[in-house]
């Protein structure tokens, strides 16, 4: 039974937007049925990102000098781990980023699952509406099917039990994918694919790294679409089955389910 969810933001140079993700985590917060605490690491801000954050009642917040999102979110984990004294099976750490706004059922649901058994809940993203240029935004649409799990791990919507994030080393310090290398590394435990509650993530073609989710979207601008044709797309393709979620890396000529 969980008793306690832990929040990890990693954010750079994100004063523009985290205020509006803060605020929308507090209010699945507000939603909850156990204790949330909620961490942000800024990482090599050259912003007021920090400032903004620490103006934010209920929200601890650590500064680093890594430029590197794998190091931000391990960083993010161990603060959050090193706060509770409670048993790590009972400990929660949920996922987003920065640029992302939250439903009002983000941690309701994520924490519903892990008290039916799962130890890893795969979420599905959306690209925010009001930055999508049309073009975009009809791509998008015609390549997803609304209330399905898409396929894909993201790390603005990704949440599992502590216990099996410390059985497996944690987050490696990878400049990108690291959410994508974690879950394949939680393979040996129970995951689930969800689609109940969609995080709205940043449309912005020119992301914090090289690849990531800006990098899918910059793909999807270049090329016709149809549900199964893109390739080499950020993130990785997982299949479910009755045991859950299998999990393997993409391959670059591997055709890609809906992202």
């Amino acid at each position: 039974m969980i008793n306690h969810a832990a929040v990890l933001i990693p954010a750079r140079d994100e004063s523009d937007r985290i205020e509006r993700c803060l605020r929308s985590v507090i209010a699945a917060k507000q939603h909850c049925s156990v204790d949330v605490m909620i961490t942000v690491v800024a990482d090599g801000c050259l912003d007021d990102t920090a400032a903004v954050a620490r103006s934010v009642q209920g929200v601890q917040v650590v500064e680093i000098e890594s430029s590197n999102v794998g190091t931000a979110r391990r960083t993010a984990a161990l603060h959050a781990l090193h706060s509770l004294d409670l048993p790590p099976k009972d400990i929660w750490l949920a996922n987003t980023d920065a640029d992302s706004v939250v439903p009002e059922n983000w941690l309701t649901a994520q924490i519903g699952y892990a008290d039916s058994g799962y130890d890893v809940v795969i979420g599905t993203v959306r690209p925010d509406p009001r930055e999508s240029p049309e073009e975009l935004q009809r791509k998008w649409e015609e390549t997803h099917i609304k209330g399905q799990p898409n396929g894909h791990v993201h790390g603005a919507n990704l949440g599992f039990r502590a216990s099996a994030y410390l059985s497996i080393g944690g987050y490696r310090r990878l400049p990108e994918h690291e959410d994508v290398d974690l879950v394949t590394r939680l393979a040996g435990h129970s995951q689930v694919a969800s689609s109940d509650a969609e995080v709205i993530t940043s449309a912005r073609l020119r992301g914090q790294t090289p690849g990531g989710y800006a990098g899918y979207l910059r793909n999807m601008m270049r090329r016709p679409l149809t549900p199964r044709s893109m390739t080499g797309s950020a993130g990785a393709f997982y299949q479910t089955s009755s045991k859950g979620v299998s999990l393997r890396p993409l391959e670059e000529d591997d055709p890609s389910p809906i992202h």
